[in-house]
C-alpha cells in the first residue's frame, strides 16, 4: 500500500466561479384536462363539504376547519405548487404529508402504480369549503385557476380516528402529545383558544407554559381521559394525537457486558490539547467520584432537582467515550482532543415520569444551544420513539431549528432498538436522529477491519429528505468486544459496555481531532463532510449504516498518497445561484482509469409541517466531465451526465421520487472514469429554495462544505503535480497542533 503523507488541500472554494442560469424546458404533459378534473373532482369536494360541515361547532375555531388536498404524483415539484387554486378558493395551506397513491391516469407510458405524492392540509372558513362544489363548476378553461385545479388527485376531509396514534398504555388518563397546526404569531391565536375552549367542555386543562413551537407546528402536552379521546381528536386543526413517548432507557445495554472485568485505568495529566474548543454534552450528568475534572466543566440547567446514580453512570461513561475513546488495558488513557460541558439535563424527577418530563428535558438543551455558542454537540438520550414517515417530533423540529446554521456539529446516537419488531417499524432510528442538520451515528460491533452494524443499532431509512440515516457508524461495544468507558469507582476504573450512546461521542471525538490538528480552518460542516467522505462501506446495506463506518485513524481521513489529492471547499450559496466548481486535476494528461469521489454536505432550514418538504434548500449537480464535449455545437455549457443519483441512495426511493436526491443535505458518490474522458471536468450546482413546498418568495444562503478526492493509480505524481499547477490557490493545510496519527 501507497504511504499516505500528503495533507488534505484546502481553500477549494478560491476556484469556484458563478455561471449564468442555463437553458429551461418548461413543458410538461398533463395527465387530466380541465373537464376530466372537474368531473373526477366534484363528488369528493361535496363529499368533504359534508363531512366538514358535521364537526361540532366548537371543533371548528373561527368557523374555519382543514381538509386534504392530493396533488398528482406528477406534480410535486415546487414549480408546480397550488397557489392559484388556494388564493381562488380563499383557503390556506397549512403543512403537508406524504401520501401513497394510485392515480387514474399517467403521463408515463406504463400502467398508473402506487407512487409516493403530497397532501396538503388546507385551512379556512367552512362556507368556503361548501361553496367550492360551484366554484370547481365556473372555473374557466385556459386559466391560472384551471391550470392548478388539474393538478389535484384527491380531496377529502380527515377522519377524526385518523389523527389518533393508537395508544400503547392501559392508562385511564395517558398523557398525549397533541400537534395543533399554529404559527407562534397572533394570527394563530384562535387556533390555541379554540382549542383551550373546546377542552373545557370535557373538563381538560391545557398547560400552555409547556407547548412548543416548530414552524407552523404546536406541540402541547395534554392528558386526557380515555373515554373522551375519539371526541378531543375532532378538533379540526389538530394534526395528530399520539401517547407522549418516553426516554429511552439506559437500561440493559449500558450494563457491564457479561465475561468482562473491569481493569484500572489511568488517566493522563495533562490538559486538552485544543485549548479553544468545548463540547456541550447533554446527559445524566457526572459522578462526583471520577476524576475528570481537568477535562470537564459540570453544569446544570436553572430548577434542576436530584441527580440520578444510574443517569450519572450514563453520563460519566458518554463522557469519556468522547474524551478518551474506547479504554485500553494496560494503557493510560490518551489525552483529550477537547474539553467538556456536561449539562445535566436529567434529575429524579425524570426519573419517576420520564414521559412527563420529556419536553422539559429538550427545553433545557433548547435553552442552553440559544443562549451559548458550541461548534460541538453530543447528544445520547431522546425520547424511545422510533421515526415516523408523515410526522415530525418536537425534538427533531427544535434541534434541526437550532442547527440550520452550520455552525453546530452534533452527534446523535440513533438509538438500540435494531432488533425490535421490523414489521411495526421499532427498529428505525429514533428521535431525533432523523434530524437534517445533524449527524446521526450507529454502532458497529468490532474495532477491526471485519466489523459490521452492531445487531441493537437502530437502523435506516430516515424520512425523505433525510433518507439516508444513520449518517455513519462508529464502534460502540458488542457483547465480543465491549466497549471500555470509565465507571464510577474512585481509584478510576474501566468497565464494559455497548451501544450507539457511546459510538455517536466516539464518533465526534474523531471530529475533534481532525479540529485540534488543524485548528478552526475547517468548519464543523466540513468536518462532517470529511468524516462522511471517508467511510468505509464494508458491503453492508445502506439502511444499517448510512454512508459507512468512520475510519479508525485520522491518517485515512486527512492524509493521502501521492496517486490521490483531496481538496475542500467550503462556502456560502444563494438562492437561485448558479456556481462551477472545477476539479483540480494537472495539466499533463492522466492515464488509466481515474475514480472521482465528491461529498456536498450543507445546512438548511427546515419545514416540520411539510415532512415530504421538509428541507427548505436543495441542491441541483450537474457533472461536466469533458469541458469541450458538445451533443450541440451551439449549447453554451458542455454536456452533463449525472453524478449523484437517486438510486445510490434506497432503490425504493428511485421508484417512488426521481428527485428525492435534490433535497438531501448530504451528497456522496464515486465512480471511475477513462482519462480520456476528463478535460477539465467541473460541478455545477445550483441551489434550490422552498417553503412549505413551493417556490420561496425570500431565502438566506447556506452553507456548504465539498470533499473532492481525484484518485489515479497511474499517475505516481498526482498530489505533487495538483499542488504545483494550483500552487496560489490550493494550500496543503498545515497542523496547528502535533497530535500522534493513531487509532481514535
Amino acid at each position: 500500500m501507497a504511504e499516505k503523507q500528503n495533507f488534505l488541500l484546502g481553500y477549494g472554494e478560491r476556484l469556484v466561479e458563478k455561471l449564468a442560469p442555463p437553458p429551461t424546458n418548461p413543458s410538461k404533459a398533463h395527465p387530466y384536462s380541465l373537464e376530466e378534473a372537474r368531473t373526477r373532482l366534484s363528488p369528493k369536494v361535496l363529499s368533504a363539504s359534508k363531512a366538514l360541515a358535521s364537526l361540532p361547532p366548537e371543533a371548528c375555531p373561527n368557523d374555519e376547519a382543514v381538509a386534504l388536498l392530493t396533488l398528482h404524483p406528477a406534480y410535486l415539484a415546487k414549480s408546480y405548487f397550488p397557489i392559484e387554486l388556494l388564493r381562488a378558493i380563499g383557503v390556506e395551506a397549512v403543512g403537508s404529508r406524504s401520501r401513497d397513491v394510485t392515480p387514474q391516469k399517467w403521463t408515463r407510458k406504463q400502467s398508473p402504480k402506487s407512487t409516493v405524492t403530497a397532501e396538503l392540509y388546507v385551512a379556512g372558513p367552512r362556507s368556503n369549503f361548501a361553496a367550492l362544489g360551484q366554484f370547481v363548476a365556473r372555473i374557466s378553461d385556459a386559466t391560472p385557476v384551471a391550470a392548478d385545479l388539474i393538478k389535484v388527485e384527491d380531496f377529502r376531509a380527515q377522519a377524526p380516528k385518523d389523527r389518533l396514534k393508537a395508544l400503547n398504555s392501559d392508562a385511564k388518563e395517558p398523557l398525549l402529545e397533541v400537534v395543533l397546526h399554529a404559527k407562534p404569531i397572533p394570527a394563530f391565536d384562535f387556533v390555541i383558544e379554540g382549542f383551550e375552549e373546546y377542552l373545557d367542555q370535557f373538563n381538560v386543562t391545557l398547560d400552555l407554559d409547556r407547548r412548543i413551537y416548530a414552524e407552523g407546528l404546536c406541540f402541547l402536552p395534554v392528558r386526557v381521559p380515555v373515554d373522551v379521546v375519539n371526541e378531543v381528536v375532532k378538533f379540526s386543526f389538530l394534526r395528530v394525537a399520539r401517547e407522549m413517548p418516553r426516554l429511552r432507557q439506559f437500561q440493559p445495554i449500558t450494563r457491564a457486558v457479561p465475561g468482562f472485568s473491569p481493569f484500572s485505568c489511568d488517566l493522563p495529566t495533562q490538559g486538552a490539547l485544543d485549548r479553544e474548543t468545548r463540547v456541550a454534552v447533554f446527559d445524566g450528568g457526572i459522578s462526583k467520584n471520577t476524576n475528570l475534572d481537568p477535562w470537564v466543566h459540570r453544569r446544570r440547567p436553572p430548577k434542576m432537582s436530584k441527580s440520578v446514580a444510574e443517569f450519572r453512570r450514563h453520563g460519566t461513561a458518554v463522557t469519556s467515550a468522547l474524551l478518551f475513546g474506547p479504554l485500553e488495558d494496560g494503557q493510560t488513557a490518551p489525552r483529550p482532543y477537547a474539553a467538556v460541558d456536561h449539562y445535566r439535563v436529567l434529575d429524579d424527577k425524570t426519573e419517576q415520569d420520564n414521559q412527563e418530563e420529556l419536553y422539559s428535558v429538550l427545553l433545557r438543551i433548547r435553552d442552553v444551544l440559544q443562549s451559548r455558542q458550541y461548534e460541538f454537540v453530543n447528544l445520547s438520550i431522546g425520547p424511545d420513539l422510533p421515526i415516523e414517515d408523515n410526522e415530525v417530533h418536537a425534538w427533531t423540529s427544535v434541534l434541526d431549528q437550532l442547527l440550520a446554521s452550520g455552525r453546530i456539529l452534533a452527534a446523535i446516537a440513533v438509538g438500540n432498538g435494531g432488533e425490535r419488531d421490523k414489521t411495526l417499524g421499532y427498529h428505525r432510528i429514533q428521535t431525533p436522529a432523523d434530524c437534517v442538520n445533524a449527524l446521526s451515528i450507529g454502532a458497529s460491533n468490532r474495532t477491526g477491519t471485519t466489523w459490521r452494524p452492531a445487531s441493537y443499532s437502530s437502523v435506516g431509512p430516515g424520512r425523505c429528505p433525510g433518507v439516508v440515516k444513520p449518517d455513519a457508524l462508529a464502534f460502540g461495544g458488542s457483547s465480543r468486544e465491549p466497549f471500555w468507558v470509565l465507571g464510577t469507582q474512585n481509584p478510576p476504573s474501566a468497565v464494559p459496555v455497548r451501544g450507539t450512546s457511546f459510538a455517536a461521542p466516539n464518533a465526534l471525538r474523531t471530529a475533534l481531532a481532525i479540529r485540534a490538528h488543524f485548528g478552526p480552518v475547517l468548519t464543523p460542516l466540513a468536518l462532517k463532510a470529511l468524516l462522511l467522505h471517508s467511510c468505509e462501506d464494508g458491503n453492508h446495506t445502506r439502511a444499517d449504516m448510512g454512508w459507512g463506518r468512520i475510519p479508525a485513524a485520522i491518517e485515512d481521513i486527512v492524509l493521502s498518497d501521492e496517486q490521490t489529492a483531496q481538496i475542500v471547499y467550503q462556502g456560502e450559496l444563494a438562492p437561485k445561484q448558479w456556481l462551477r466548481v472545477p476539479i483540480p486535476l494537472p495539466l499533463e494528461k492522466l492515464r488509466g482509469n481515474v475514480t472521482l469521489s465528491a461529498t456536498f454536505c450543507f445546512a438548511t432550514p427546515t419545514d416540520p409541517q411539510d415532512p415530504i418538504h421538509y428541507t427548505r434548500g436543495g441542491l441541483e449537480v450537474r457533472f461536466r466531465p469533458h469541458h469541450t464535449k458538445r451533443k450541440d455545437p451551439d449549447q453554451e455549457n458542455a454536456d452533463s451526465s449525472y453524478f449523484f443519483q437517486a438510486k445510490s441512495l434506497y432503490p425504493t426511493e428511485v421508484e417512488l421520487r426521481a428527485d428525492a436526491h435534490k433535497w438531501e443535505t448530504t451528497l456522496h458518490q464515486s465512480r471511475t472514469l477513462r482519462s480520456s474522458s476528463l478535460s477539465s471536468p467541473a460541478f455545477d450546482i445550483h441551489y434550490n429554495a422552498r417553503a412549505g413546498g413551493r417556490n420561496a418568495t425570500s431565502a438566506s444562503n447556506i452553507p456548504y462544505a465539498l470533499v473532492i478526492t481525484v484518485h489515479a493509480p497511474r499517475t505516481k505524481d498526482l498530489y505533487s503535480k495538483v499542488v504545483q499547477r494550483y500552487r496560489t490557490i490550493l494550500e496543503p493545510l498545515q497542523p496547528t497542533i502535533r497530535i500522534p496519527i493513531r487509532p481514535v
